[in-house]
């Protein structure tokens, strides 16, 4: 591959990658606005998480409908504990969403490749090494600078938003065990599927008829995770791990700029210094992975 050839996927690896960061951060920001009475009388996040799961398992049984892929033997349990964790931690990063900075929420949230570093060691057996480290280190300062435990600013709220990071990195777990013995389509057509179920039992109980306005706003963040999920993993085949996904961490800058065209939300200076923090620590993870890659 020459120069020229080389500079294009590399420029081509990173717009996929902002694009995916960009989805993502539209379904916090979606979740945001149904939260809230923007649109009509406010949803329940538990509502909310009902309708990304099932507008999702709809697009993706016409994707399976239309590509017909071949199934492999399904690992239930782990797809049942994988769609469980997914369907909470999505549920609190929504619920965190409506309670305070978009921003703040996404970088707390956001620790989950942290957590699931530490969890790969008695869970799958993997070792850390000092680089690891102190990457998770500096990703655990970024988070205390914005939940500020102890202190007049504390947002109560942001534990929610680390909830949903401890959960996060447990699905992580569980999906790094599926990768190893089934497809994407496959995963995803689970984890949908049983998210389906367990949001819609849990939000028969938090209903309110959705207006108009609210029922597209449902679809579309069920629609924008796939394409984000989709995207990601495009981005992933053409470029190295390490490279491609500390990029990921646009998302924060997505939310916040969201967050001050929509809601006029600027970031606080603790905001912006925590967010940094976090995205250190996980450049310094990529970058410790692909000296273990060379090595």
């Amino acid at each position: 591959m020459d120069d020229q050839s080389h500079t294009l996927k590399l420029v081509l690896t990173v717009a996929l990658m902002l694009f995916a960061s960009a989805l993502v951060a539209g379904t916090s920001l979606l979740a945001k606005t149904l939260g809230t009475e923007v649109l009509g009388p406010a949803l329940n996040p538990l509502q909310i998480t009902a309708g990304r799961y099932i507008f999702a398992l709809i697009l993706l049984l016409v994707t399976a409908g239309i590509l017909r892929p071949k199934f492999t033997h399904a690992a239930v349990k782990l797809h049942f504990g994988r769609a469980l964790a997914g369907w909470f931690g999505v549920t609190c990063m929504f619920a965190a969403a409506t309670l305070i900075p978009l921003a703040d929420a996404t970088a707390i949230t956001f620790l989950n490749p942290i957590i699931a570093m530490v969890l790969a060691i008695p869970l799958l057996g993997e070792s850390v090494g000092p680089r690891r480290w102190a990457a998770a280190a500096l990703s655990v300062v970024g988070a205390f600078l914005l939940i500020r435990p102890g202190t007049a600013s504390f947002q109560p709220a942001a534990l929610i938003a680390l909830l949903a990071a401890f959960v996060l990195a447990v699905e992580i777990i569980l999906v790094k065990l599926l990768s190893r013995r089934e497809g994407t389509l496959q995963i995803l057509l689970f984890s949908n599927g049983f998210g389906s179920i367990f949001a819609g039992a849990t939000a028969i109980f938090v209903w309110v008829w959705p207006t108009p306005l609210q029922w597209i706003g449902l679809a579309a963040i069920g629609l924008l995770m796939v394409s984000a999920q989709a995207v990601f993993l495009v981005a992933l085949r053409r470029g190295d791990a390490s490279f491609v996904a500390p990029l990921f961490y646009a998302t924060l800058v997505f939310a916040a700029l969201y967050d001050f065209a929509i809601y006029s939300v600027v970031p606080s200076t603790l905001t912006y210094i925590g967010a940094a923090v976090i995205i250190t620590g996980a450049i310094l993870m990529a970058w410790s992975e692909r000296r273990r890659a060379q090595c």
